[in-house]
C-alpha cells in the first residue's frame, strides 16, 4: 500500500508542534493522545493497527496490537481523516518537550528503526511494528534500546526526541552512544551493545554499564536529553519524592531555603 502524500509545517523551537495538511480523503495516523487541534471537517477514530494492511483480518490486527503492548504503547492508534471539501489541517505534539524530526521514508530506503517511544505520527500506509535486537547481548543490556520500533513506507513519518538533535551520516564508521540518546537510524546501520570500559569505569563512571555501538553506512539521529534521563534528574532533586534536600548550587540545603523565604 502506498502512503498518502501529506504536506506539513513545524512550529516552535524546543516544544514543537507539527501541523499536517490533508486533502479530501487523506488520512494521517498518530499515537493516542498527541493531537493538539484540528480543523472542522476532520474526523478521527481509534483503530487497532496502523491501517497499512486493511485486509489483514481481526487476528492479524490483534497480533499487531499485542506487539504494541510490548513496547509500552496503547493498543490503539488514532486515524485522522479529512471528510470535508478542500484542504484541512490537524496538529500533533510530543507528550514531553523536544524536537520533531520529519523523515521522508522514500529517501532513506523505506525503513527506519527508532526508539520504542519515538514515533509521533505518519501518513496512512506507513507500517509501524517492533524490531527486536538481533544479538543476545543487546536484548539483555540495551536499556531503552532493547525493544525498537520499525517504520516502513514511502511517505512522511514524524518522530520526536528531547534536547538537541544531531543528524550523523555514517560511511562505514563506528560510533558509541548512550542507549537512550539514540532516536533512530536507517536500515544500513548495524546496532549492537558493548561493555563500557573496565569494571571501575562501568560501576563508577556514571555512564552506564553498556554503550550502544552503531556502525555501517546510513543515517543516525541522536538526542542530547532522553526523557528517561530528564525524569531521573527530576526525581533525584525533588524533596517530596525522596530526592536531595539541597537546592541547585546550594551548600545550605533546607536552611538556605528558609533564609531566602522558600
Amino acid at each position: 500500500m502506498y502512503s498518502h502524500e501529506v504536506d506539513y509545517e513545524i512550529f516552535g523551537d524546543d516544544m514543537q508542534v507539527v501541523e499536517i495538511e490533508l486533502d479530501s480523503g487523506e488520512v494521517v495516523i498518530a499515537e493516542a493522545g498527541v493531537m493538539n487541534w484540528m480543523d472542522d471537517g476532520i474526523t478521527f477514530e481509534a483503530k487497532m493497527g496502523d491501517g497499512s494492511q486493511p485486509d489483514k483480518g481481526l487476528l492479524g490486527k490483534l497480533f499487531d496490537a499485542g506487539k504494541r503492548v510490548i513496547t509500552g504503547e496503547s493498543l490503539f492508534m488514532t486515524h485522522f481523516t479529512n471528510i470535508g471539501q478542500g484542504k484541512k489541517r490537524v496538529a500533533f505534539a510530543a507528550p514531553y518537550p523536544g524536537k520533531i524530526i520529519p523523515i521522508n521514508m522514500a529517501q532513506i530506503g523505506g525503513e527506519l528503526i527508532c526508539q520504542k517511544d519515538a514515533f509521533l505520527c505518519a501518513a496512512l500506509g506507513t507500517e509501524i511494528s517492533i524490531a527486536f535486537a538481533k544479538r543476545l547481548g543487546t536484548g539483555f543490556f540495551g536499556g531503552e534500546g532493547f525493544i525498537l520500533q520499525r517504520l516502513r513506507g514511502d511517505g512522511m513519518a514524524f518522530v520526536h526526541a528531547g534536547g538537541t538533535i544531531v543528524k550523523k551520516e555514517l560511511r562505514g564508521e563506528t560510533i558509541k552512544v548512550d542507549t537512550g540518546c539514540i532516536v533512530s537510524f536507517s536500515p544500513g546501520i548495524d546496532y549492537d551493545i558493548e561493555r563500557a570500559g573496565n569494571l571501575k569505569s562501568m560501576f563508577f563512571g556514571g555512564e552506564g554499564l553498556f554503550l550502544a555501538t552503531l556502525r555501517g553506512t546510513g543515517t543516525v539521529y541522536l538526542q542530547s536529553l532522553p526523557f528517561s534521563r530528564l525524569a531521573d534528574r527530576i526525581i533525584q532533586h525533588a524533596p517530596s519524592m525522596g530526592g536531595s534536600d539541597k537546592g541547585e548550587g546550594s551548600v545550605l540545603g533546607g536552611l538556605g531555603r528558609l533564609i531566602d523565604g522558600r
